[in-house]
């Protein structure tokens, strides 16, 4: 018959740590099995009678005058406690699923995960919902071209402004800052809804909040460079906005958002890039319309995933554009303050010939907007007549 194990701890206590080493000596005896252990610890058999019995294993006194203190008897309580675990996603730590058990809650994907515990209530635990192939890669681009306001942009680049063109970048901006907050906003609550299973599409919209966020902070520092205040606020602007905010499907609200407003807003801010009479607005619009691109990539990589599984996709695009374009009908679409600040912006300068190059300039711009929102959705596989059809009725706020 094989000797029973015996584990020396030395000068080790419980408070030290020893239960580490009694716990691994355990690992491989089967249930009923002892191991013997020895030690130089005064408090030796009280603080291990105590581990033990908290851990479902046995102890008795040694009475073999073999050195042992105590014999630890192998319990079979852990064991029972993952009896019935299994790994979230499967053995491998890469391994992504069809469909998320709720059950596995927060757990790292591959981790073992003991039965029981809370389920929180993720309610888009089907991959196919939210998952684009390129959101992996799309992460680790957006972590790499994070940057900070005060580093990439010149704050304290020197310019001057006629009052009007001024008040012009002022009001464009405000324009912005209230659509990035929409922007911010829309990711942040579509994340916390879903699985952490699909961790990628949680961390890539995580870092689409924070670059919304950057967005805030940049135009509302654009805005009061230069001590003034915040320009006009519309019902109809705020109306648009709030159809995005109650859109409750994840792949809608991304359509609505992604491919539709931050599409058009990739024109707007290159025709900003374009016009902006100073350096900080050149710069801020550039900075942000790099992030937006990625926003709009991931919306429509998601959308043709999901346009593969699910034929009736784009009968679901085509209502979500419909019930929006309907809410709004009624409504003064984009700001005239906003309207004529780009005009003016695009202009330079206050003569009949150069405000009608402004105001040409910004009908080219809603033409490419047109065009822009046209070719994403021949992306998605929408006809070309439809596509032009469906972005005839985008909302005249532009996002």
């Amino acid at each position: 018959m094989t000797a029973s194990p015996v584990l020396d701890l030395g000068f080790l206590g419980f408070e030290q740590g020893a239960h580490l080493l009694v716990q691994r000596a355990l690992r491989d005896l089967p249930p009923g099995a002892e191991l013997g252990v020895t030690g130089l610890d005064a408090a030796l058999p009280v603080h291990l009678r105590a581990w033990a019995r908290k851990q479902g294993h046995g102890v008795r006194e040694s009475t073999d005058g073999l050195g042992v203190r105590a014999w630890v008897i192998r319990g079979r309580a852990d064991l029972d406690r993952w009896a019935g675990a299994v790994r979230a996603g499967g053995p491998r730590p890469d391994g992504i699923l069809a469909r998320a058990d709720p059950s596995w809650g927060l757990a790292a994907r591959g981790a073992l995960v003991e039965p029981g515990g809370p389920a929180p209530r993720f309610d888009l635990v089907d991959r196919d919902l939210v998952w684009a192939d390129i959101a992996p890669s799309l992460y680790a681009s957006a972590v790499a071209a994070q940057w900070k306001p005060d580093e990439a942009i010149a704050w304290d680049v020197g310019f001057a402004l006629p009052e009007e063109i001024e008040r012009a970048v002022v009001q464009v901006m405000t324009y912005l800052v209230e659509n990035e907050q929409a922007a911010l906003v829309i990711p942040a609550r579509l994340l916390a809804r879903i699985h952490p299973h699909f961790r990628e599409v949680q961390q890539l919209l995580a870092v689409q909040a924070a670059d919304e966020a950057r967005h805030v902070e940049v135009f509302t520092r654009r805005a009061l460079l230069r001590g003034g205040e915040l320009g006009t606020s519309s019902v109809s602007g705020r109306e648009s906005l709030a159809t995005l905010l109650t859109e409750p499907d994840f792949s809608l609200a991304s359509f609505l958002l992604s491919v539709l407003g931050e599409g058009s807003f990739l024109n707007l801010l290159s025709f900003l890039d374009r016009h902006a009479p100073d350096p900080v607005t050149r710069q801020v619009t550039r900075m942000a319309r790099q992030d937006e691109a990625r926003h709009v990539a991931f919306g429509v990589a998601h959308l043709q995933h999901q346009a593969a599984v699910d034929p009736a996709l784009r009968g679901r695009l085509r209502g979500a554009v419909e019930r929006r374009h309907d809410a709004l009908a009624d409504t003064a679409g984009l700001n005239q303050d906003v309207f004529d600040a780009l005009v003016v912006l695009a202009a330079g300068e206050w003569t009949p010939e150069a405000i009608r190059r402004g105001h040409e300039a910004v009908r080219l711009l809603q033409q490419e907007m047109h065009e822009g929102r046209q070719h994403r959705l021949i992306r998605l596989g929408f006809p070309a007549d439809e596509a032009a059809e469906l972005s005839s009725l985008h909302t005249r706020n532009f996002m």
